[in-house]
């Protein structure tokens, strides 16, 4: 007589433990918004959340807006004075399949924006990848901006785009987030720009990856290689750094200080740099 051998459980995704300190200092009071909370979206369990915001006075109301595609802004009034923001979170994040691009997103994300003037550097990407599979353009564009662009800290400034960057041959993450969705736009491949944290990132921050969609599906490259794509953990989704900032503000608002922490239970993620690799 034969016996079934127990078919071994599959191992949980692991756990990831997330936080963000933001210190700021108004003249007046001011609205605010923030993009700091873990994006709700299919496949990410989010087992404990907190968002605390205190000024002078103690805690300060903050309401919760769905900005689309998972992204949950939260919108308050910064009172006169300091202020702190702390937000922590635990998730867990089941590997799965991209999700499928929308015929609206298909339009969105080939046009140009702010940060990624698409039109303007469409000959340069004509020239650098016109010979280069659909498939493997995001993989090629991606490995194009870490070999051509240095990581260098400081070295940009917020209102640089993807054209400054290819001049300067260098940039943060958002720099390197910008021209790779710059070019892949200009080939005609929907590409957005997601705001990440990101484990294994050092010095940790707030992280910026690209999505493209050189088929049906989404998926991530990260032209800086500074962390393991299969770890990152969603915030928010846009079409540049204009939409999403994890601090926007209708008057002048002083940063002071701003911590970050991402932290995977157990061994990081082993990223191969192989295609396809969906961001939940």
């Amino acid at each position: 007589m034969r016996h079934a051998r127990p078919v071994p459980e599959a191992a949980a995704p692991p756990t990831t433990t997330l936080s963000a300190s933001l210190d700021l200092s108004a003249d007046a009071a001011t609205p605010a918004s923030l993009l700091l909370a873990v994006a709700r979206r299919d496949g990410v369990d989010v087992l404990a959340e907190s968002l605390e915001v205190r000024g002078p006075d103690g805690p300060v109301d903050v309401e919760e807006l769905d900005a689309g595609d998972g992204t949950r802004l939260h919108q308050l009034l910064l009172p006169r004075g300091r202020s702190t923001v702390r937000y922590a979170a635990t998730v867990r994040s089941a590997p799965g399949a991209g999700a499928p691009l929308s015929d609206a997103q298909r339009w969105e994300c080939t046009r140009p924006s702010r940060y990624a003037p698409s039109d303007r550097l469409a000959s340069f990407a004509a020239a650098e990848f016109g010979g280069v599979a659909r498939a493997e353009l995001p993989t090629a564009v991606a490995s194009w901006v870490n070999e051509h662009i240095a990581y260098v800290s400081g070295s940009s400034s917020p209102t640089d785009t993807a054209v400054e960057t290819v001049l300067a041959r260098q940039g943060v993450c958002r720099d390197f987030a910008h021209l790779t969705t710059t070019f892949l736009r200009a080939l005609d491949v929907p590409a957005r720009l997601c705001a990440v944290y990101a484990p294994g990132l050092a010095p940790m921050d707030f992280h910026a990856v690209v999505e493209a969609a050189p088929e049906r599906d989404w998926e991530v490259v990260d032209a800086t290689r500074l962390a393991p794509r299969q770890g990152l953990v969603r915030i928010a989704t846009g079409r540049d750094a204009a939409d999403t900032a994890f601090l926007t503000t209708a008057g002048p608002v002083t940063l002071t200080s701003m911590d970050v922490l991402a932290v995977v239970d157990g061994d990081l993620p082993v990223d191969d740099l192989a295609p396809g690799v969906p961001l939940p």
